[in-house]
């Protein structure tokens, strides 16, 4: 998508564009249409079943089709409690025999994707090493490119530097409830991209998600919190309590997905723009369950507590956006009435 400026009616759905490089960004709640001639839906259509309008291509680049790790790089200050919320979400993606639906389920349809070969992308992720920056080595205030700072810091430590995996890695940056991000809250709560060699010394597929607490829960953990310009609308219990960590995971699935799927920005992506591609999860953002769409999540599963999620991890349970399948060209999710 390409960048555009925040409009109150809703919490949008952004992609934001580098100062010189485009990157993939991420918000909850779309609402409006994203701002390209070929991807057109009206307020009231039924997201899921839109295939008129999308073109999802393939355009030649790699995908990951060798087993995925995940590092994580935890930068500033984290609770352990948040920490295993998010290790299981990530340990849960290829944990095939939880509870339907399940988080295994949801990442069947990031599996569908091919590279030129025709193979699929892997349905093995692993956890891997992680990294703790709990001393805000780049302070508390990053750019787009002080992230990729971080991550050469964390590549490159005299203590226990997280592996070089060019082909099957991905570094995802998670950011404290006290850090800001450039756009962060007004334009987006997470992105992806790669490193620069001339940075980091290697060109390595990252993502980075913030925790918005206490910057802008009403923008980036909906729908455990609501914007104030929205009174009236009560916030939905989250299935962790923590609203920040909980509204964090969708945003981390809607990365890892796009990284999996486009890892070096030139495999799978809708629009006529390479320099701002519409990504598999960029379709289906703010499409939780059946009959998501415009202002409406679809529906959704409630624990005894009254907990609000769509899918089962290996012993917790997470709300997790839909993605794209491109074969029959709606959003699908194992929550979906009709499986």
């Amino acid at each position: 998508m390409h960048w555009v400026l925040p409009v109150l009616l809703a919490v949008i759905g952004v992609t934001a564009l580098l100062v010189v490089t485009p990157v993939s960004g991420y918000r909850p709640w779309p609402y409006l249409k994203p701002n390209s001639s070929d991807l057109m839906f009206g307020g009231s259509k039924k997201f899921e079943g839109s295939s008129e309008f999308i073109h999802m291509r393939y355009h030649m680049g790699p995908v990951l089709t060798a087993n995925i790790t995940i590092h994580p790089i935890w930068y500033g200050r984290w609770q352990k409690s948040q920490k295993k919320i998010i290790r299981e979400f990530i340990n849960s993606i290829s944990a095939v025999d939880s509870k339907h639906p399940s988080v295994a389920g949801w990442w069947k349809t990031v599996q569908l994707y091919t590279d030129q070969t025709g193979s699929n992308i892997s349905r093995t992720v692993l956890l891997g090493e992680e990294k703790n920056d709990r001393f805000y080595s780049h302070g508390k205030s990053l750019t787009r490119l002080s992230i990729q700072s971080v991550i050469k810091s964390a590549v490159t430590s005299r203590t226990k530097p997280l592996p070089i995996n060019p082909k099957s890695g991905l570094y995802l940056l998670l950011t404290s409830d006290d850090v800001y991000v450039e756009d962060f809250c007004g334009q987006v709560c997470g992105f992806h991209y790669f490193t620069f060699p001339s940075i980091v010394g290697y060109t390595l597929p990252y993502a980075w998600v913030g925790n918005s607490a206490k910057l802008c829960p009403g923008v980036c953990a909906y729908p455990f919190a609501v914007p104030q310009y929205m009174p009236g609308l009560k916030p939905l219990k989250s299935p962790n309590s923590d609203v920040g960590v909980d509204g964090m995971i969708s945003v981390i699935g809607h990365e890892v997905a796009e990284l999996a799927t486009n890892p070096l920005v030139n495999a799978w992506y809708a629009g006529q723009d390479p320099v701002a591609p519409v990504e598999i999860a960029d379709l289906c953002e703010g499409i939780y369950g059946t009959g998501g769409g415009g202002s409406y999540t679809g529906q959704l599963l409630n624990d005894k507590d009254g907990a609000t999620y769509n899918m089962n991890g290996i012993r917790r349970r997470y709300l997790v956006q839909w993605v794209w399948n491109h074969i029959v060209s709606y959003c699908t999710g194992p929550n979906a009435l009709d499986q």
